[in-house]
């Protein structure tokens, strides 16, 4: 098999995200310690297992979970004496990319493989293919920053308009009509997107092509479909110019906006009241997912359109995509061993209180069978 390609990038730095002091970050092991580099567990208080791990293990993609990828490396790398793992947060496409010419050991990514996609990664898994498995769920943020305001209704046919530059002024009739009473300013809107080719974009293309169709013609892509608009790059790109300038709305997972006290809309869903962004009611319109992959794929169907009680519609989910057969037998042990953590009850915890949503327990299930079957 073609060997993975090294290099010497070290982990991203960690702490971008504040949390409680109720989150152990603690190492964890067993007291039956052994030295550096031989994979085994060192320290105490946890139970993540290192069994056949060893080296590093490089891995890319989607800039959404990369508070939560962060606090996972911290965790198992603490755990885990001796090995090394690298994510580089980068964006969903560039993940898939670098998956298939095999140069990491998984990749990141908040949309599911395309069919191509698929057929591309079978030159890379031999014996078999690429497979989708969700890990991180959350809400997509609207994320603004607007003085005066501190508080924001909006529904899909006025995000859609603000997008594509159809509503051009904070104090447009559309935008008071859903705040009443709210003292909206005679201000030009900044509306910021990605640049690159992400997974949240398309998530967010998903939600408003299924709920604002008449005002948001565009095919779901992880490429910026409409015009106008400012471009940044990356969750953190985007979170940076929202929070840099007043005036400014843009989308990105709920972390980034928490960690910078970016306020964040409520959205008009058709349900009694607009819902906040939060961890719990992205998590109501999660578990109401479906599995649609065949075979050991994942991939999940998302309800965007949803209207039920307290439930986020615009979410997304983060796979690893890994190969279900076929995995590169030096850092396969690696991948095993770190996927069990992060998609076991220690890893999914560290989701919830991280402003993250775990993936529902049902789903997950099926993950952690699929992870320890990995060859």
């Amino acid at each position: 098999m073609k060997l993975q390609r090294k290099n010497g990038l070290r982990a991203t730095a960690l702490g971008a995200l504040a949390l409680s002091g109720a989150l152990v970050l603690t190492a964890c092991g067993s007291d039956d310690n052994t030295t550096p580099g031989s994979g085994e567990k060192t320290g105490a208080a946890s139970n993540i297992k290192c069994d056949g791990a060893k080296g590093k293990l490089l891995a890319s993609g989607s800039s959404a979970q990369k508070n939560a990828m962060d606090l996972w490396i911290k965790n198992y790398m603490a755990a885990c004496s001796g090995i090394e793992v690298n994510y580089k947060s980068s964006s969903s496409g560039e993940g898939i990319v670098a998956f298939n010419q095999g140069t990491v050991g998984f990749a990141g990514s908040d949309s599911a493989l395309k069919p191509e996609e698929v057929e591309e990664s079978k030159k890379v898994c031999k014996s078999g293919q690429g497979i989708n498995l969700p890990m991180v769920g959350g809400p997509i943020a609207l994320g603004y920053n607007l003085s005066g305001v501190d508080k924001l209704n909006l529904d899909a046919p006025t995000i859609a308009k603000i997008f594509n530059g159809k509503i051009k002024n904070w104090n447009d009739p559309a935008i008071a009509k859903l705040n009443e009473g709210a003292k909206l300013p005679d201000k030009p809107i900044q509306a910021f997107h990605r640049s690159e080719d992400s997974g949240t974009t398309q998530n967010l293309g998903k939600y408003l092509g299924a709920t604002a169709k008449a005002d948001w013609p565009y095919e779901a892509e992880k490429k910026w479909p409409a015009p106008g608009g400012q471009a940044a790059s990356g969750s953190s790109g985007v979170a940076a110019q929202v929070k840099q300038n007043d005036g400014a709305i843009g989308y990105f997972e709920l972390s980034y906006a928490t960690s910078q006290s970016i306020p964040t809309v409520n959205i008009a869903t058709g349900a009694a009241a607009p819902v906040e962004a939060t961890s719990e009611n992205a998590s109501k319109a999660i578990a109401a997912a479906k599995i649609k992959g065949t075979g050991k794929d994942l991939a999940l169907d998302l309800d965007y359109a949803t209207k039920a009680e307290g439930a986020y519609p615009i979410v997304l989910v983060t796979y690893e995509v890994v190969c279900d057969s076929g995995n590169k037998p030096e850092t396969l042990g690696t991948v095993k061993s770190f996927l069990t953590y992060t998609a076991g009850d220690e890893g999914q915890k560290v989701l919830s209180e991280a402003g993250y949503a775990p993936i529902p327990a049902e789903i997950n299930a099926k993950v952690r069978e699929t992870v320890a079957g990995l060859k």
